[in-house]
């Protein structure tokens, strides 16, 4: 099983640019184009946040018409960007999505890989929050199914990622998120965004990865103190290859057109 992720889109409304220098929706175009030409094809896309940067109608109507040259299946959880109503709205018909207004997560059993998708958002914070509501859970829903090898989708990342200006809107619940995790050694991997950059560490008896964002990345200074710097180097994504006999292999991909050639 091949699994795309890409995250932090933050598609934006028409003349808008992030941070007045970033179109982020012709970034997100190229992302879309350089995955329809991928050989073999992802059997699922998924997106870990930020799809949007104002949580409007107008914004996901946008990003919906730029992911509609994909033919898999898309499966979506929110970031600090995003606002659950109207990804709802402009998700909800692909039915995974609870519609009971409570937090949008979910468990997908139908493919060789389970999806758990978590809703760590908190509306109007940066920083994002694993409460005992929403341990409690993941905890019940990895129980379900404890023999199946499965990915868990989060927008923020659990793990003190070194970068000071990050780090201060760590987020909340992720011891707790940890020891539950520890519990259920079929977790082979969570996958996040949010970070806008490429990360990975050994947490809590399984894989954290951080995917590249498909638009702009934070710049990687790890000296304390210093300020939040934006890169335009190049965007990207990731690919999650699941081979039952060795699990779950990711790739990092730049996404461009860059010179290729063969040693013979």
């Amino acid at each position: 099983m091949l699994i795309a992720q890409i995250t932090d889109l933050h598609i934006m409304k028409p003349g808008k640019l992030a941070y007045n220098r970033v179109d982020t929706m012709p970034m997100l175009e190229q992302a879309v184009a350089y995955l329809r030409r991928l050989d073999p094809q992802p059997d699922i896309v998924i997106l870990t946040g930020d799809l949007v940067d104002e949580g409007s109608d107008e914004e996901y109507a946008r990003l919906k018409t730029a992911l509609a040259p994909l033919t898999q299946p898309l499966y979506v959880i929110p970031g600090n960007h995003d606002a659950r109503a109207t990804m709802l709205r402009a998700f909800g018909a692909d039915g995974y999505l609870p519609a009971d207004g409570g937090f949008l997560q979910y468990a997908v059993d139908k493919h060789p890989v389970r999806l758990v998708g978590l809703d760590t958002i908190t509306p109007g914070q940066v920083g994002g929050a694993m409460d005992a509501e929403r341990c409690q859970w993941l905890d019940r829903t990895l129980a379900e199914a404890p023999d199946a090898p499965t990915l868990v989708m989060m927008h923020h990342p659990p793990f003190a990622l070194g970068i000071a200006h990050l780090d201060k809107f760590a987020m909340q619940g992720s011891a707790e998120l940890g020891q539950l995790i520890r519990r259920h050694p079929q977790v082979q991997r969570i996958v996040c965004g949010h970070a806008h950059q490429t990360m990975a560490v050994q947490w809590c008896g399984t894989t954290v990865s951080v995917c590249p964002s498909t638009a702009h990345q934070f710049t990687a200074d790890l000296r304390p103190g210093v300020p939040a710097e934006f890169s335009l180097e190049p965007p990207g994504f990731q690919l999650h290859h699941w081979l039952p006999e060795t699990g779950l292999i990711t790739h990092t991909i730049a996404i461009g057109d860059y010179p290729r050639f063969r040693t013979r």
